[in-house]
């Protein structure tokens, strides 16, 4: 299903496995850096992946033999899987590239997503994604994650939603490096069910934010 907006054509994917997805990320990217294709964002779900971004360093890896795909976003290692909806904005951006602008939208996009559903998120200082911010019930805690390539002038990887995924997943590693903070996500912090398919049709509402310069 697509639809088109600001631009943007979101494309919902459901699930797909992680290497189906990046060979469609890399075939859009030729396309619209080619110019045969408008932006375009992937929307979609992840069977149960470790993902290892570039300065993944060996401690921050599972130790328990779990399996990691190496890729050439930024960042270190995360995990994807069910109940996490996951964004893969194909985007060409304006000359000239600026890349931190562009991560600073997305995390836009991500804190806006989370206020409609009543959860007060933000930025964290030095860190990349979104963020809960330290309250009575711990530290500063992590419910959108952030790792983008851009090449060519066109964006490829992207963001990660926490729904109602299974947080224990995160046990098995040190999320993006980060050891002296935790993850979470919407349901756990607003105790409520949100599903992914509550939060597809909100993210797609402010994917105009990604291109807002």
């Amino acid at each position: 299903m697509s639809v088109t907006t600001s631009g943007l054509t979101p494309l919902r994917a459901g699930v797909l496995d992680y290497q189906a997805a990046w060979d469609e990320q890399r075939r859009l990217h030729e396309a619209v850096v080619a110019g045969e294709q408008g932006d375009t964002v992937l929307l979609l779900e992840h069977p149960s992946v470790y993902t290892a971004g570039k300065r993944t360093e060996p401690w921050d890896r599972p130790m328990d033999g779990t399996p990691v795909i190496d890729v050439d976003r930024g960042g270190k290692i995360t995990w994807h899987g069910p109940g996490q909806l996951v964004g893969y904005p194909i985007v060409k951006l304006p000359d000239p590239v600026d890349v931190v602008a562009y991560v600073r939208r997305t995390e836009q996009l991500l804190i806006d997503v989370c206020a409609e559903f009543g959860l007060t998120a933000g930025r964290v200082e030095g860190r990349s994604g979104v963020w809960v911010p330290e309250d009575d019930r711990g530290p500063a805690r992590k419910v959108a994650a952030i790792g983008i390539r851009v090449a060519r002038g066109v964006t490829l990887h992207g963001f990660s939603i926490n729904c109602d995924c299974d947080l224990t997943y995160y046990d098995r590693i040190v999320p993006c490096g980060i050891r002296d903070a935790g993850t979470t996500s919407l349901t756990a912090e607003l105790g409520r069910p949100v599903t992914v398919a509550a939060v597809l049709p909100v993210v797609e509402r402010h994917l105009p934010t990604l291109v807002q310069v």
